[in-house]
């Protein structure tokens, strides 16, 4: 049985302003050099630690950085009644919010499919060194790894992600093509040194005759004898490749990919992850660009900042560029070995305002809206949640229950079947994150 937790059924489609939760994570952009600091600064009304990175601004109901509900006032809520201290974890979260009135919050067909749970969870990422080499398993595998190792899988579903440019944006990105990847067992020979001459020698041989599962057969056996290997031959390899590269770039002009790898190997000295780049694409996204990852592909964020939506999940599978723990084997078995450059997202107009960055998963979209001075733009009502986040500028976010003034920082949750106007008189930035259109559209 739904319940009100002493707020009225009206509240249930107020625009809810949402205290935030942020990571630290070492490879973070350091202070207000940080987006995420600068968000999590104004939404939360914290002072910044000198020297502290900030890494992800979390918006969602992910138990490992949950968002809290404010009352009018700006208090927390706290079981049907107004908190008195600002601590996070006094208050009400979103996520028992929503699990008091599912329905009516998250519309009928979103629980229907995914019961009383947001699916989607919302970040802003600001990352001044690379991220691991990762990949995050599809739902079977996630459930299977979660039983066995919660500790380090910490749900059991899957996470398809999309990451949208703030800034120049630069990433690794699925597998290079067959034929780059010949050139680079031609052009690396410190790849050739680790792998086997076996592994080689069958790429080489692999003609247009050959179809696509044996050339994800003899790749998958290179990258797993690569990401294989012992740590110490890693280190004289890559001692090797450095001062290859220091030299070569005396002489000449390097490669993107070899300039990369020197920045990497700066970043995560002696780590296989250096390496294992030669395979991995090398993405650079210019602001306003998104793309998205599917379950078991590998990438690493490099450089820059962006919006990242994904279904609500923080399972990661690791195997390089990282301190953290790595899990080698999982990574090399899961992996869909795919070649080929992703696909970018180039968005798409909704009107002068509004653009829509739709990725093929159900669990989300993000629109990205720009509001120029002494404009408005409604957003019509929808069968699903959505949460709104203000990136820059002031205005009003209003429904037909309630108005709020909102500024850079500000986070929002609406309801399924709520109309929202957003206004500004100096313009206004915001982005926001719902189920996705084609979803809610879908008769099944």
């Amino acid at each position: 049985m739904e319940t009100n937790n002493g707020l009225s059924g009206e509240d249930r489609r107020r625009i809810l302003k949402l205290r935030c939760s942020v990571k630290n994570y070492d490879w973070g952009r350091i202070g207000t050099d940080s987006a995420v600091a600068r968000l999590y600064e104004r939404n939360n009304a914290a002072e910044l630690v000198d020297g502290m990175p900030y890494a992800e601004f979390w918006m969602g109901t992910h138990d490992s950085g949950p968002s809290y509900v404010l009352a009018p006032d700006g208090k927390l809520v706290e079981n049907g009644t107004l908190a008195n201290s600002g601590f996070h974890k006094a208050g009400l979260s979103l996520k028992e919010w929503i699990e008091q009135n599912p329905r009516s919050v998250l519309g009928d067909k979103v629980f229907a499919k995914w019961g009383p749970n947001l699916p989607f969870l919302f970040k802003v990422l600001s990352v001044a060194k690379a991220l691991s080499i990762q990949a995050h398993p599809d739902k079977e595998l996630a459930a299977r790894l979660h039983k066995v190792q919660p500790d380090s899988y910490k749900d059991a579903n899957h996470k398809p992600e999309m990451a949208l440019a703030l800034t120049e944006f630069e990433a690794l990105c699925g597998f290079i093509s067959l034929e780059e990847l010949k050139d680079v067992v031609h052009n690396v020979p410190e790849i050739v040194e680790v792998v086997s001459r076996t592994g080689v020698d069958k790429l080489l041989a692999i003609g247009e005759q050959d179809g696509e599962d044996k050339a994800k057969e003899v790749l998958q056996l290179i990258f797993t004898q690569l990401m294989s290997a012992r740590k110490e031959v890693i280190e004289q390899v890559l001692l090797r490749l450095i001062s290859r590269l220091t030299a070569k770039r005396e002489a000449m002009e390097l490669t993107d990919k070899e300039k990369l790898i020197l920045r990497l190997e700066k970043q995560y000295p002696s780590d296989i992850g250096v390496l294992a780049a030669f395979l991995l694409n090398h993405v650079k996204l210019s602001p306003g660009e998104a793309l998205y990852l599917g379950a078991n592909e590998p990438h690493a964020y490099i450089y820059g900042e962006c919006i990242e939506c994904m279904a609500t999940s923080d399972n990661v599978v690791r195997a390089g560029l990282t301190p953290k723990e790595r899990d080698v084997q999982t990574l090399c078995s899961m992996l869909t070995y795919k070649q080929g450059l992703p696909e970018i997202l180039q968005g798409v107009a909704l009107n002068p305002y509004v653009v829509r960055y739709l990725p093929p998963f159900d669990e989300f979209e993000v629109d990205s809206c720009v509001l120029p001075e002494d404009a408005s733009v409604a957003f019509p009502a929808i069968s699903g949640p959505s949460i709104f986040l203000v990136m820059a500028g002031e205005g009003t976010i209003c429904s037909a229950s309630n108005e709020e003034l909102v500024e850079e920082g500000d986070v929002v949750f609406t309801s399924a079947d709520t109309e929202v106007t957003l206004a500004t008189t100096s313009g206004m930035d915001i982005y926001r994150a719902g189920v996705s259109s084609r979803f809610l559209c879908r008769n099944d």
